[in-house]
């Protein structure tokens, strides 16, 4: 049998049903959330996997092209023009909430692309592997945006569900017990008030 600290009183029955409601009030929203987390996630890896298969088809494109470009051109050649292209564009990591978790927002603009090599000296395999490879940059930073978002949200639901659970297994279940604890108490204590009421009224009699 439990072993309640608190004192059976009207006062702490009100305070236990009280911490029992803020309790389910507590549980609801989490529980809201988690469901938002939870499709906000499985959107995210939805749009993982259509992504990783655009890297996938892109690489074996571009891949294609270049190994027809350095059998066409050279590969000297082919390398000595890869050297002029332009290795990096500038993009921010910025942060936007969802249901209060930070997840990162990579901005960048897709920049008009424009031959950095004399057009005589390479062929279209050349020009198709660069559009390739430069549309594949694009694609890796919309996969890494996504993928450390996913990793945030997992966390975050998996921090939700421990939260839950306590509150669902251990803190609404001790208020229940409280509360039947107290009640039973002080219900006991009535019929005992009213029974002695009743004999003294008898003896008065």
């Amino acid at each position: 049998m439990a072993v309640y600290k608190m004192t059976p009183t009207k006062a702490n029955l009100i305070k236990s049903k009280s911490a029992l409601q803020f309790s389910k009030k507590g549980y609801e929203l989490l529980d809201k959330k988690r469901t938002v987390l939870i499709k906000e996630m499985m959107s995210l890896i939805e749009k993982g996997v259509k992504v990783q298969e655009e890297i996938q088809k892109n690489f074996e494109e571009a891949y294609r092209a270049l190994q027809y470009a350095n059998i066409t051109m050279g590969v000297n050649e082919v390398e000595e023009l890869s050297m002029s292209l332009k290795k990096e564009e500038g993009f921010d990591i910025l942060l936007k909430s969802v249901m209060g978790v930070e997840i990162p927002y990579i901005k960048y603009e897709k920049e008009s692309i424009s031959p950095e090599y004399g057009l005589l000296k390479t062929n279209p395999a050349f020009d198709e592997a660069v559009l390739k490879f430069i549309s594949i940059r694009y694609l890796v930073y919309d996969f890494a945006q996504i993928e450390n978002s996913i990793y945030k949200l997992a966390m975050e639901i998996k921090k939700t569900q421990k939260r839950t659970n306590a509150l669902e297994k251990i803190q609404m279940p001790r208020y229940e017990r409280e509360i039947k604890y107290i009640q039973e108490v002080l219900e006991e204590k009535e019929r005992e008030d009213f029974f002695r009421l009743k004999k003294v009224k008898k003896k008065k009699k």
